[in-house]
């Protein structure tokens, strides 16, 4: 268990669908570890009946518009953050960890991860603690023992890892009452949102699907529609580039 200087009232959320049995002993590893942590049960977006309060567009609800079909299992990953967001609010938690199950932490650099955070992160924050350390920062708030807290420029994708406050998990709610793009795009999209996004870079956190069973999301398109799909993923990287984050006007 890590130390919780922090954060008696931490909680923490392992995102894992109870059929997936090869993931079990990760998640299960993720809450022994992480501060009072609990499994939630992952939305399966193939099963009509837990999407059918969800209203799906194709691409078009943003610009950039997003130019993929979403995927089954994006719509569950989507539905599934959103329902913890809602738990965050209807029950007054103030800041949790939520994580999907192919994350496997570092339990020491993660306490100190948690310890740089606690005099920073409020309900208003959403921070990511991600396995990929590619963000390029706009501001940097705080750095310590390899660890540095930064608002990146873009926003990287991936939804492993975060820390999410009451406040950001209720902005973001009433933003996706409509879905076009997976959750970690769209997380991307600041200004529409009115949710600064942070990053946590050098937790030592890695992503683990290909030793439990592989990615429930990714899959390989045909060769021949792969370098469409590149080229319409640089097209879009390249429209997000012209929105990128800034440090708040007071701090310069």
């Amino acid at each position: 268990m890590f130390p919780c200087s922090m954060h008696g009232d931490m909680r923490s959320f392992v995102i894992h669908m109870s059929s997936s049995t090869a993931r079990r002993p990760n998640a299960d590893q993720l809450c022994a570890g992480l501060p009072n942590a609990e499994l939630f049960e992952a939305v399966n977006g193939r099963d009509p009946d837990q999407i059918a309060g969800v209203e799906l567009h194709p691409g078009n609800l943003h610009r950039p518009h997003y130019p993929f079909a979403l995927r089954p299992a994006e719509i569950g990953v989507f539905e599934s953050h959103r329902r913890i967001w809602r738990k965050l609010v209807d029950d007054n938690i103030d800041l949790a960890i939520i994580t999907e199950d192919d994350l496997r932490t570092d339990p020491a650099r993660m306490s100190q991860a948690l310890d740089l955070l606690a005099p920073i992160a409020t309900p208003d924050h959403y921070i990511r603690i991600p396995v990929k350390q590619r963000e390029a920062p706009a501001q940097t708030l705080a750095e310590e023992n390899g660890l540095r807290l930064i608002l990146p420029k873009v926003i990287g994708l991936q939804c492993v890892c975060q820390m999410v406050g009451k406040r950001a998990a209720q902005r973001l709610l009433a933003a996706t009452d409509r879905i076009d793009r997976p959750v970690d795009t769209f997380l991307q999209m600041h200004w529409l949102t009115g949710q600064p996004i942070h990053a946590l870079q050098g937790s030592g956190n890695q992503e683990v699907a290909k030793e439990i069973g592989g990615s429930t999301i990714q899959t390989k398109p045909p060769l021949s529609d792969k370098l469409t799909r590149e080229i319409k993923r640089g097209i879009y990287r390249a429209q997000l580039h012209l929105h990128p984050q800034r440090p708040p006007a007071s701090s310069g």
